[in-house]
């Protein structure tokens, strides 16, 4: 097989490792978050029993969140393509691959700190008993084991 064949080959293996990498690690991320947000959305609309008052600020909430929540999501999804497109175009660790998982970064952990605001917000329109129970819903999904 000629070299420039091999290294062809190479960079598609390598493109197709870091993809496959990539949808491992949103596919786990996605159903993390999905199982957290299930469980917060079951004890919030079902369990708490909230006035109506209290669930149509929360829904106003949740809507705000929502699109905070896409956008950043988007952020995320295009800095992976950026490391694809350096993993293919960048033989080593170049500055393309470090600028790209930079940008992730910087997006996953707006994201982090804008949950966080979201779950702080929805606290405040809960009354004391409520927020017990909310609290301890919080301190399960951040502590338990996500696997």
């Amino acid at each position: 097989m000629p070299a420039f064949t091999r290294s062809v080959v190479g960079l598609i293996l390598l493109t197709a490792l870091a993809a496959a990498a990539g949808g491992w690690a949103g596919v786990h991320y996605g159903l993390r978050t999905t199982q957290t947000n299930l469980g917060l959305d079951a004890l919030l609309h079902h369990e708490l029993q909230l006035t109506a008052e209290q669930d149509s600020r929360i829904e106003a909430l949740e809507s705000s969140f929502a699109t905070k929540r896409e956008t950043l999501e988007d952020e995320m999804r295009a800095a992976n393509r950026d490391l694809a497109a350096a993993i293919a175009a960048e033989p080593d660790y170049g500055p393309k691959a470090r600028a790209a998982i930079e940008r992730f970064h910087a997006a996953e952990s707006m994201l982090q700190e804008e949950t966080v605001k979201h779950v702080l917000a929805m606290r405040t329109v809960l009354s004391p008993e409520q927020i017990k129970r909310f609290d301890e819903a919080i301190s399960k999904a951040l502590t338990s084991d996500p696997s």
